[in-house]
């Protein structure tokens, strides 16, 4: 897979502008101020690929990238966080339902904020990732903001806190610095290319 054949397909807004060609869809999913575009840029080695914003709350569709005609990037709208009226939030809720209810999810990347425990949005979204059984990934972000004697316990925080099985990794991930950017792209890349 070329992560530098990149585009920008698609910014749904609501079911039916989800695309019709079906790839493998690596849905990226975590609160609004956590640094999913900055994940999502460290993974492409670009550095302004998916808008990164000054204020939380800028992704407001579900964002479509097509990585080399192979998969896509899907960039979810931030939850929690963002200063914007209540019927927005409701807009996003029901957009973000509709896609969940879809089940076009191939691989799931919850990305937290590595200096804190779980919100109880990040509980919400690990629990429906694990009824739902689709597999996926949690990104502690932010490492690079940690002194190296937080890193275990905090890690440690966030599994037992999502309460994730053994077969779901914690990656220590710095936007950043790059770190666990490699073992992240080699899990994409197996759901990928199932």
């Amino acid at each position: 897979m070329n992560l530098h054949n990149v585009e920008f397909l698609i910014s749904a807004a609501s079911p039916k502008d989800f695309p019709a060609n079906r790839l493998p869809e690596i849905a990226f999913a975590g609160k609004s101020n956590v640094g999913k575009s900055s994940v999502i840029n460290r993974i492409l080695q670009r550095k302004n690929f998916a808008r990164v914003g000054e204020k939380p709350g800028k992704t407001i569709h579900v964002n479509y990238f097509t990585i080399d005609k192979t998969c896509y990037f899907v960039d979810l709208p931030g939850y929690g966080y963002a200063k914007v009226s209540q019927k927005e939030k409701d807009r996003w809720s029901k957009l973000m339902e509709d896609y969940f209810a879809a089940q076009r999810i191939d691989l799931g990347i919850l990305i937290v904020d590595s200096r804190h425990p779980p919100t109880n949005n990040d509980i919400t979204m690990a629990n429906w990732f694990l009824d739902s059984g689709c597999p996926f990934v949690v990104v502690a972000n932010k490492l690079d903001k940690l002194k190296k004697s937080e890193i275990e316990p905090n890690l440690k925080t966030i599994q037992e806190d999502l309460n994730l099985p053994e077969k779901c990794p914690v990656i220590p991930f710095s936007a950043e610095k790059g770190t666990g950017r490699e073992e992240l792209l080699k899990i994409i890349m197996d759901a990928a290319n199932p």
